[in-house]
């Protein structure tokens, strides 16, 4: 099995492979929206730009079906962002790995004497991979949210926000807020799980040497689908998750 290279930083022990690819993740995110907008044109717009308004057309439509229509225009900005984000980091980790050997000790990597003897004196690190398989980027993404939906339920709907913790009645509190904490984490284990077995089992097929090719090939298709499934559901929820915290009943039913 690799090990990931871990620089040190004070009390924190940092992945370099995921830095790297969540630095990628966020340069592509940006060049593709800085790409679709570039030359913009109504009479005869680019592919580029054509794929940005179907994803805008696609934002929309579905986040519609979390909120009232005239509370969506707000939420798409945020909703495009996530989406193409994990999509993207969600698929980094299918097309290539890059793993070099070491045999040397080098604490600025995390590559200690205990772990070279605990590996034989030989030790594989893999310096590649999706960042939405690291469940510290995963729970950073979580607590983003997390943050975005409380601060609108304070903001736009305080009173019925608050209230909600009590509903149907006051000894539901603990109840309620166990459902809140609950939200986050479900979001960032349910990312984390899927995209991070993905690459387990893309890893285990490797090991199987040209026999596991059309193996590779039809889990790599099939990563796709379900890297397309997991953004969707991940800014969904999000906005299931503002639409219950920020709009209130009430306002929803007009």
């Amino acid at each position: 099995m690799h090990e990931f290279p871990v620089m040190p930083l004070g009390p924190f022990n940092i992945d370099i492979s995921t830095l790297v690819a969540l630095v990628v993740s966020v340069i592509v995110t940006f060049l593709i929206a800085k790409l679709a907008v570039r030359n913009l044109s109504v009479d005869n717009p680019s592919k580029m730009q054509n794929f940005l308004e179907w994803v805008v057309d696609f934002v929309q439509n579905f986040i519609s079906s979390t909120m009232p229509a005239k509370r969506v225009r707000p939420f798409i900005s945020l909703g495009m962002t996530l989406i193409m984000f994990i999509f993207i980091s969600n698929l980094l980790g299918l097309p290539f790995g890059i793993v070099t050997e070491t045999t040397t000790v080098n604490e600025n990597i995390g590559v200690t004497q205990e772990l070279l003897d605990e590996k034989h004196g030989h030790i594989e690190l893999a310096w590649w991979k999706s960042p939405t398989a690291d469940i510290s980027v995963t729970a950073g993404l979580a607590l983003i949210v997390f943050v975005i939906v409380h601060f609108l339920g304070l903001k736009q709907n305080r009173k019925h926000y608050l209230k909600h913790y009590f509903h149907p009645y006051p000894i539901f509190f603990p109840v309620n807020l166990i459902e809140t904490i609950a939200k986050p984490v479900t979001l960032a284990l349910r990312l984390f799980a899927n995209i991070f077995a993905g690459e387990v089992l893309i890893a285990t097929i490797l090991m199987m040497g040209w026999i596991g090719t059309p193996f590779l090939v039809a889990w790599q298709g099939f990563s796709l689908f379900v890297g397309g499934i997991q953004a969707f559901l991940f800014t969904i929820l999000t906005m299931v998750y503002i639409s219950q915290a920020a709009i209130h009943d009430e306002e929803e039913a007009h």
